[in-house]
């Protein structure tokens, strides 16, 4: 949580600087923290509402304390809309004449920035209570599809993919969702071995060893032609079957009687596999229009020799699932 925490700072600290005009927030006292009170405030609503639905021990060093953290869960809620009330009152308080468009348009940014930052990301907090797993397993098959894209294109590539990134092209883009398929499978395998990685978090504590009864997703089973209902569409189910019965006799046999031993999270991991192949390269378009839109570069310097957070995360932040 710590850690993701962190890349939301980073990647709304840039977006924060992009459209700042400097000399006009420098005639306005406060502003550059009433930014970051919103943001703050989104957070403390999203993740604390991860928090009071996930877990069960409060870890606190006090009784105050301990206190103080269970009436704020209790009201978290309407703690955070107070809070956001609160801002709100203090941004109309701060308008000043001559500064309303922009002040608004600022106001604006803010929103927007937290709506495609801080949300979707929470949605990554969430994974990491139901196990470590379900954050790692995602942001490695983003990793290796940037990579599996990366030398499908180099060495393939032919047929250009979109105008946004012209670089990219169409041999690129399957080769990567090729094999970010076939690495799913071997990473799912790897990982699942792991109780670190599987087993559920019910408190905050940083150490400490886990421990759980296995669920059946990581426990091995038979899957046969019968089990495809559980995963593909009915009439994608149709199609196969009139594909299949248009084969000769015993051929159209052999694939109906086709079956294999797997854990299901393996399963799990191809199909998320080609979400992070499709899904994800869009979002490091999106930033690439964007840049392209404010004439930039890179969205900042924070990494040398790769340019901002969200150079590095854009296409993270919407590889993962809900």
């Amino acid at each position: 949580m710590f850690l993701l925490f962190a890349m939301q700072v980073g990647v709304v600290r840039e977006f924060f600087a992009i459209a700042r005009v400097p000399h006009q927030d420098r005639r306005l006292p406060g502003f550059r923290a009433q930014q970051w009170y919103f943001f703050l405030i989104a957070d403390f609503f999203l993740l604390g509402r991860l928090i009071r639905s996930n877990v069960l021990v409060e870890v606190t060093s006090t009784r105050l304390l301990a206190k103080l953290f269970s009436w704020v869960m209790r009201r978290h809620t309407m703690v955070s809309y107070a809070m956001y009330l609160a801002g709100f009152v203090s941004f109309v308080l701060s308008l000043k004449k001559g500064m309303y468009l922009y002040q608004f348009s600022q106001f604006a940014w803010t929103h927007t920035i937290i709506l495609i930052v801080v949300v979707p990301s929470s949605f990554i907090v969430s994974n990491v209570f139901a196990g470590i797993i379900w954050w790692m397993l995602p942001s490695m098959l983003v990793i290796c599809n940037d990579i599996c894209a990366y030398l499908a294109g180099f060495f393939f590539g032919r047929t250009p993919l979109i105008s946004l990134s012209p670089k990219k092209t169409w041999e690129g883009f399957l080769g990567g969702a090729l094999g970010t398929v076939v690495l799913a499978f071997v990473l799912a395998t790897v990982l699942a071995r792991s109780k670190w990685m599987v087993c559920p978090r019910k408190d905050l504590s940083l150490f400490g060893k886990l421990d759980c009864a296995l669920d059946d997703i990581y426990q091995p089973r038979l899957y046969s032609w019968a089990d495809l209902d559980e995963y593909v569409p009915d009439p994608v189910i149709d199609k196969l079957v009139q594909a299949v019965g248009r084969l000769p006799p015993q051929l159209g046999q052999a694939v109906r009687s086709l079956s294999f031993t797997a854990m299901p999270i393996q399963v799990h991991a191809m199909f998320l596999a080609l979400f992070a192949s499709i899904i994800a390269p869009f979002g490091g378009f999106c930033a690439s229009g964007f840049k392209r839109a404010f004439k930039m570069k890179d969205f900042g310097d924070t990494i040398p020799g790769h340019g901002g957070v969200t150079d590095r995360f854009d296409c993270q932040v919407q590889g993962h699932p809900p």
